[in-house]
C-alpha cells in the first residue's frame, strides 16, 4: 500500500482519535465476531474478519475498502479468526468444532482438525509461531503445533467455556478467561497459566462477579486489561500476582452478553472498547476518562481496533455484519 509505505521506516507516532468515516464495509449477512490488521507491517492494508455466516474474509481496508478473499471451510459460525505471524495463513475455529489453517494466496486447507468442542477463542504463542492456544466450549484448553497437526498440551480449568485468551509478552504464561462465576464467589474468571508445564499459576485474580469477555495487554506496560460484564473494564498486573488496581476503572461502554473486545492503541495512549449500543468509547489509559465517543453503529460493536502502522486509522465491527474503518 502507497499510504504504508511512508510510515515504514519512522518510529509510531502519537495516535488520534479518528474523526471521520474512510469505509464503510458490508459484505458479512451475518455478525462479524472478530477483526484483526495483518500483523506484517508492510501487509498491514490487509483485514481479517469471521463472521457467523460461516465465513473469513480478507479485505484492503487501507487503499480501497474492497473484498479480496473470502474463505468458505467452515460448515457454522465462525467464531475466531487470527492471522499467522507471517501473514500468509489464517487460522479459523469455529462452532462446527472445525480448526482450519487456511493459505491465503491459493485459499486452501494447509491443516483440519476436528476438535472436541465449539471453538470460541483461538491466540499464536507469541514467539513460537508454529503454536496455537484453542479454547472454547469445554473446561480444557489445547496447545496444538501446526507442524505435526497435534496437540502438545491440554489446560484443564473446572469451567463450562473459554471465552477469551491472552498471552503474556514473553509467552511463558498466559490467561484465559471463563465464564465460571458461582454465586459465592468469582474465582477461576480470569485464570493464569504456565504455558510448558500446564500448571495453573493462580485462579483468584479477578474476585468481582462478572464474566469478561475479552483481555487485552498494554503495548509498553506489565499490565493487562479484562473487559467485564459488569459495563467496565478492570486493569491488572500482568506480574505474578496479577493483583488488580483498584484506583482505575475504564467504564461508561455498555457490554450486556456481547463479546465486545478492547485494545490499547500502539502507543499504549488510548484504551479503545466497543459497546453493545453500538459506540466505540475512547479512554485515556492513564486517567481511565472518556476522550470521546463515535457514534460507529446501530447495533452492538463487538471490536475496535487501531491499525499498527497509521496513527490514527481505526476499524470497527458490528452485529449486523458491518465493518467501517475510519480516520
Amino acid at each position: 500500500s502507497e499510504l504504508i509505505k511512508p510510515y515504514l521506516g519512522s518510529k509510531y507516532k502519537l495516535t488520534e482519535v479518528p474523526k471521520s468515516l474512510t469505509f464503510y464495509i458490508s459484505k458479512h449477512s451475518g455478525p462479524v465476531n472478530e477483526i484483526q490488521w495483518c500483523p506484517v507491517r508492510e501487509q498491514s492494508h490487509m483485514l481479517l474478519s469471521a463472521s457467523m455466516d460461516k465465513t473469513v474474509k480478507v479485505w484492503d481496508a487501507v487503499d480501497t475498502g474492497c473484498c479480496l478473499k473470502t474463505y468458505s471451510c467452515h460448515s457454522c459460525a465462525v467464531r475466531a479468526a487470527r492471522w499467522s505471524s507471517c501473514g500468509r495463513r489464517i487460522l479459523s475455529g469455529g462452532f462446527d468444532s472445525m480448526l482450519h489453517l487456511t493459505d491465503v494466496e491459493t485459499g486452501k486447507q494447509i491443516f483440519s482438525s476436528k476438535n472436541e468442542f465449539r471453538i470460541s477463542a483461538l491466540k499464536f504463542h507469541p514467539t513460537e509461531s508454529n503454536i496455537f492456544i484453542c479454547g472454547g466450549f469445554s473446561p480444557e484448553v489445547k496447545a496444538w503445533d501446526i507442524r505435526t497437526s497435534k496437540v502438545l498440551r491440554v489446560y484443564k480449568a473446572a469451567v463450562q467455556q473459554t471465552l477469551d485468551i491472552l498471552f503474556l509478552p514473553e509467552g511463558r504464561e498466559f490467561l484465559t478467561s471463563t465464564d465460571a462465576v458461582s454465586r459465592d464467589s468469582a474465582d477461576r474468571t480470569i485464570i493464569a497459566w504456565d504455558f510448558q508445564s500446564a500448571a495453573k499459576i493462580s485462579n483468584q485474580i479477578f474476585h468481582e462477579r462478572y464474566t469478561c469477555p475479552s483481555l487485552t495487554v498494554h503495548p509498553k506496560e506489565s499490565v493487562f486489561v479484562a473487559q467485564t460484564n459488569g459495563n467496565y473494564m478492570a486493569l491488572f498486573s500482568a506480574q505474578r500476582p496479577y493483583r488488580i488496581n483498584k484506583k482505575k476503572r475504564y467504564e461508561g461502554h455498555k457490554v450486556e452478553g456481547f463479546a465486545v473486545g478492547c485494545e490499547f492503541s500502539p502507543d499504549g495512549t488510548l484504551l479503545v472498547t466497543g459497546s453493545s449500543d453500538g459506540k466505540v468509547f475512547f479512554y485515556n489509559y492513564h486517567t481511565a476518562r472518556i476522550i470521546r465517543t463515535l457514534s460507529a453503529h446501530k447495533e452492538a460493536c463487538v471490536s475496535a481496533i487501531f491499525h499498527p502502522v497509521l496513527p490514527s486509522l481505526l476499524a470497527t465491527c458490528s452485529w449486523a455484519g458491518e465493518i467501517k474503518v475510519w480516520q
